[in-house]
Formats: C-alpha cells, sequence, structure tokens
C-alpha cells in the first residue's frame, strides 16, 4: 500500500475506517454505512454545526442547513438554481475571472503574501455576489466572518458540548458582537436594497419568500461558512499540493477544465475541508458496510467520518491514501467521496466552489508562484475541519 499523501491528518484521529458505538454515540467511518444514514429519509436529523443549539423559537423559517423533511426539500428545490452548474458557469464565471485577476494581480505587485489572506477575500467576494452581500466593502465582511469564527473549542458528542460556562460565556462574546456587526453591516444594508429593487440572488429569494430579517440574517451566517469559509481552506490546500508536487503541478497547468476538475474532486476526497458531519437518529435505522450490519436507535448521535470515510478501500479503490485524479471507485461513489455529504443535506454548492478553486488556482500559477513557508495544520470545531494558515508565497520574479 502506498504512503499517504493526506496533510491534514488530526492527532489522535484514526485513519482506518472503522465502525463502533457506545454511551448513545456511534462513529462511522465506513463508507457504505456512512452513505446509507445520510441517505435515511426521515430517520435522522441534522445535528452538525451545533444546530441542536441554535435557538429556533424566533425563525418563521428554518435554516436550510438546519432543515429536514418536507420543507429543507422544498427549500432545497428553490434556491439550487444559483448553484446549478450552468448557472455558475455562465452567470459567476466571468465575476470569479475578474477577482482573481485583480487580487492576484495586486499580490503579485506586492511580491506575494499570506494564501489565507488572498483565498479568504477571494472567496468572500465570489459567495457574497450569489447571496446578495454586495453593499458593503469586501474587506469589511471578510474581517467580521473571521471573527465570528473565533470560538472556544467544543465537542458536539458530548453533554453541552463539553464547554465550561466561562467558555460558553466567551463563545456568546465572540459570537454575538461579530453577528450584530455582520447584520447592521452587511445584511441590513442588503435586505433595505433588495426590497426597493429584487436582483437574482438568495437575499431577493428570500425577501420574496417571507423571510424575516433574522431568518435572513441566519440564513446568510449558514452560507457564510458553507460558501466563504470552507472554500477558503480548499483553496490553501490545492494550492499546497501543486506547489509541493512538481508533477501534479504540471499536469494541472496543462490540462483542460474538465481535468483539472477531475484533480480538484481528487484532492477534496483526499483532504476533505469538513471531517465529520452528525446525524441524530429519529427513527430505528439498521446500516451495514457489506459484512457487518448495527442497529441505531432513537436518540443515538452518529458521528460520520468523513475523512475515514473517503479513504475507505471498498468505496474509493487501491492505495485510498494516495492522490490519483485517475482512481475508479466502486459504483454509486462520488470522485469526491462524502467531502459534500450525501442524501438530502448534500452541498449544493460544489459546482460552485470547485469552479472557484480552478480559476483562483489557475491564475495563481500563471503568475509563478512560490512557496515561501508552508502551512501550519489547525482545527476548526464548527465546521471539524482543517485550517491552514501562515502559508505564504511569492508571485512573479
Amino acid at each position: 500500500m502506498a504512503e499517504s499523501m493526506r496533510r491534514a491528518v488530526r492527532p489522535g484521529e484514526p485513519e482506518v475506517p472503522s465502525v463502533g458505538g457506545a454511551d448513545g454515540v456511534w462513529r462511522i467511518g465506513s463508507y457504505e454505512a456512512a452513505r446509507q444514514v445520510l441517505q435515511a429519509r426521515g430517520h435522522t436529523t441534522q445535528a452538525g454545526f451545533t444546530s441542536e443549539f441554535v435557538p429556533k423559537g424566533r425563525l418563521k423559517h428554518h435554516p436550510i442547513l438546519f432543515s429536514d423533511g418536507a420543507a429543507h426539500d422544498e427549500q432545497r428545490r428553490k434556491v439550487g438554481r444559483f448553484f446549478a452548474p450552468r448557472v455558475v458557469a455562465q452567470r459567476y464565471g466571468p465575476l470569479m475571472e475578474d477577482s482573481a485577476e485583480r487580487l492576484v494581480a495586486g499580490a503579485a505587485a506586492a511580491g506575494g503574501g499570506l494564501v489565507e489572506e488572498l483565498a479568504l477575500l477571494y472567496s468572500v467576494d465570489v459567495t457574497r455576489q450569489v447571496v446578495g452581500l454586495t453593499d458593503s466593502p469586501v474587506e469589511g465582511l471578510a474581517g467580521r466572518l473571521v471573527r465570528f469564527f473565533n470560538q472556544p473549542p467544543f465537542d458536539i458528542t458530548k453533554p453541552d458540548l463539553g464547554r465550561t460556562r466561562r467558555q460558553w460565556a466567551a463563545a456568546a462574546v465572540n459570537g454575538l458582537g461579530p453577528v450584530a456587526r455582520f447584520y447592521l453591516a452587511d445584511v441590513r444594508p442588503a435586505i433595505r436594497a433588495r426590497r426597493r429593487r429584487p436582483a437574482d440572488d438568495v437575499v431577493s429569494h428570500l425577501i420574496e419568500e417571507g423571510y424575516t430579517d433574522v431568518d435572513i440574517l441566519v440564513e446568510c451566517v449558514t452560507y457564510a461558512t458553507a460558501g466563504m469559509v470552507t472554500t477558503r481552506e480548499f483553496i490553501a490546500m490545492a494550492l499546497w499540493h501543486l506547489l509541493t508536487d512538481d508533477g501534479l503541478r504540471s499536469a494541472y497547468a496543462a490540462a483542460d477544465a474538465p481535468a483539472r476538475a477531475a484533480v480538484l474532486e481528487e484532492l477534496i476526497r483526499l483532504e476533505p475541508v469538513v471531517g465529520h458531519l452528525y446525524r441524530r437518529v429519529r427513527e430505528p435505522l439498521t446500516v451495514d458496510d457489506g459484512e457487518r450490519r448495527w442497529r441505531l436507535e432513537p436518540g443515538d448521535l452518529v458521528d460520520l467520518n468523513v475523512r475515514q470515510a473517503n479513504v475507505d478501500a471498498r468505496a474509493v479503490g487501491a492505495d485510498p491514501g494516495s492522490l490519483d485524479p485517475g482512481r475508479c471507485p466502486a459504483r454509486g461513489v462520488h470522485a469526491a467521496g462524502l467531502a459534500f455529504g450525501d442524501g438530502a443535506h448534500r452541498c449544493p454548492g460544489q459546482p460552485l466552489a470547485l469552479m472557484e478553486t480552478d480559476v483562483l488556482l489557475t491564475r495563481l500559477l500563471a503568475a509563478r508562484p512560490r512557496l515561501l513557508s508552508e502551512p501550519r495544520v489547525e482545527w476548526d470545531d464548527l465546521v471539524a475541519g482543517y485550517c491552514l494558515r501562515g502559508f505564504r508565497i511569492g508571485l512573479g520574479g
């Protein structure tokens, strides 16, 4: 078996796919068993992203990330048009190209910079166009999002998230202040502008659907998490692999768009940004990995280990820890594994995330990047995934 090429390896977390349960918590790393949980309509509800701790009493509409059942299906159907591959390419492709060219030119003029800063500004600039948060400067919006995610650690599998009273107090201070500023500086101006003149974006759609300002704020926080922060990390991870693998970089630079997309799907399979997905069992559910079966009971919390599932050789083929864009996964297995989830909550933004990543990477590679300092791998509990920090490159020269 080839040595793993994965860079984001969390200390103490086994890489080998496994399934086990204790004290009402199931930990599933088998691709097949995890997919069965994600596709079990009506048997589970969303438990990730602290969804079970978000007060919903004041919300007229539950956020799309947290809702389940018929209401969720209807929400997904209506917003799906903003993320369809053809729409992404035709409507947002030029926006991506303009933003990437401007930001890379600015970075090149400065001789380079931190990848996490460049990727953040770019991913925020692109996603805010889709959402409709275009009535405030992108730099301020990006800074407010970063401050919001400065949260104390937590563990979804533990009572009260495993936090102390002091940590809960810190979470309130660190979260509520930035959210309030996010609403006043970014969301409220967008709502006011679109009430006067609707546009073809998510905020205008939510207004038309009768969402309150609080509902829209919560949805915008959701899209900020899913569309801006996670894409930022994947851009940095993909560039790290490209700059440290001459063969991969040359092949990517010479490839056409479909072949580059295959490389990115393989990269995010190996390095999924969201490392764990969580579901709460509502109806008895039996899952299997082709060899053994397990029965999950109502009330059980299921921790789906995406990092393990995505290197399950039974699903993705031999040498699952290697980077092979030409690999042939088993029938029905996504090229990206479970990196974008599966079932009712499968991420609708996959075409957007992959295309915007490709647009920025191709322009960065054309600017002759040099690796000045490799990133350090940190971990974020909200998305249960990695963060790359201190990743500095030089451009040009």
